[in-house]
């Protein structure tokens, strides 16, 4: 292995191995927001002796967006279950364009949510839904109740109602475990997919949301493993000499991009048939080629390569004789591309005044816009809405997870009570 090749593989332990202990709860809060929120009141939905307030999990969802002002339930002038008992000019009077009241009622052994959303300066209802759940799905429906409303009032799909996955790490220095965790996309049913003395990195979900891709080194050695959320079955698909990394999926889930070295240590970027098991070498060049992504038709890959000198994007078509194209010409530094939902733009990290920041690129211009402003800010997923973007950064000396509206610039921040959490990904909608 060269010398190269060992410093990139040295970094990816690195980085995982430098995080700290984790608990299992997630804390979300915004940190920088719209300035100019919708307001909006979410009623306390009728329905007795349940375990889970929807209508809480309703108005979190929304006010996390940054999109959206709640009222609080202290200034709420009244709390209506029915359209008939609004008393409008008091609405007015606290200044709140919109207001979803509900109802819960049981249904055999599960529930119906029933939310109408009403424009208080017309007195209009813009909105009328009826969605079933389950005893233990309650707070999936109010995720998916908040995606309804979010795309009523801002025009896109919701993402809400979707997972993100994540590693940490817990236990001392002598005893420590690396953990994949799956948990629900405000923090909460964290659920450990992977427990591992040795590090984890790099989750990539499958398309259709019930697998995920990693890297593991156990063995002390890098291996790609492929595993169901559900039922934990793994199976290995890479564990061939040297480095096994960055796994990305073809949009048709049969297919997934991985970085390999050679037997002279180079880096080169291949695609696996996951059925067949046959790999296709895509890049053949003495540079790295690392981190590829699929494009959205799943004809062509975007790669990290320091071909030029220093590490910038590239695409490349997945045909015999195809030569790959530089995209990024912004800055000198560009890597970890990842695609938007509507294949458009890719999410990167960008070197930006001395920083490591994320960036969106436009595919078909090449032009470039900062959107975060940490010191260290890696690994961007898009959100299934390609309205955010997750990634992880480095605030007072640990690692969070942060998120970054493409438009407005809203950022939250997801943390643990203590410990490093980092390489977030984002699932698809479910």
């Amino acid at each position: 292995m060269n010398k190269r090749v060992q410093t990139v593989l040295l970094a990816c332990v690195l980085c995982v191995a430098g995080i700290a202990a984790a608990q299992a709860q997630l804390t979300v809060d915004i940190t920088k927001g719209n300035s100019s929120p919708i307001p909006i009141a979410i009623v306390p939905f009728s329905g007795e002796g349940l375990a889970v307030d929807v209508a809480q999990v309703v108005e979190g969802d929304l006010a996390r967006s940054g999109r959206f002002a709640p009222l609080a339930r202290a200034a709420q002038p009244q709390q209506p279950t029915q359209a008939s008992q609004i008393d409008w000019p008091q609405w007015k009077l606290v200044k709140t364009d919109y207001l979803a009241i509900g109802r819960i009622r049981a249904d055999g052994a599960g529930y119906v949510i029933e939310v109408e959303l009403h424009n208080v300066l017309s007195g209009e209802r813009v909105l009328g839904v009826s969605v079933n759940a389950t005893g233990s799905g309650l707070r999936l429906s109010a995720h998916r109740i908040a995606d309804l409303l979010y795309e009523k009032l801002i025009g896109v799909p919701g993402a809400f109602a979707t997972r993100i996955a994540y590693v940490a790490v817990e236990g001392p220095v002598a005893a420590r475990h690396w953990r994949l965790v799956v948990a629900d996309s405000d923090g909460e049913n964290p659920v450990t997919i992977v427990d591992s003395k040795q590090p984890l990195m790099s989750p990539s979900w499958s398309p259709d949301g019930t697998q995920l891709a990693y890297v593991s080194f156990e063995g002390r050695v890098s291996s790609v493993f492929v595993q169901s959320i559900q039922t934990g079955v793994r199976d290995r698909v890479s564990g061939r000499a040297g480095i096994n990394g960055a796994p990305a999926w073809a949009p048709d889930g049969r297919r997934m991009a991985l970085a390999l070295s050679q037997p002279d240590g180079n880096v080169d970027v291949f695609v696996l048939d996951l059925e067949t098991k046959a790999l296709l070498r895509v890049t053949d060049d003495p540079a790295i080629d690392t981190e590829p992504c699929f494009s959205a038709d799943g004809q062509s890959l975007y790669f990290t390569s320091d071909r030029a000198g220093r590490p910038q994007i590239y695409q490349i078509r997945l045909a015999p004789g195809e030569r790959a194209k530089r995209l990024t010409f912004e800055g000198s530094y560009n890597a970890r591309p990842r695609l938007s939902p509507d294949g458009k733009m890719l999410a990167v990290v960008t070197q930006d005044q001395g920083a490591y920041r994320i960036a969106r690129v436009d595919i078909a211009t090449g032009q470039s816009l900062v959107l975060t402003t940490g010191r260290l800010d890696e690994s961007p997923t898009f959100a299934p809405n390609g309205q955010t973007v997750i990634y992880s950064a480095r605030e007072r000396g640990r690692g969070v997870l942060a998120t970054v509206a493409i438009d407005s610039g809203v950022v939250t921040r997801i943390t643990l009570a203590s410990g490093d959490i980092r390489d977030p990904a984002w699932s698809p909608r479910l």
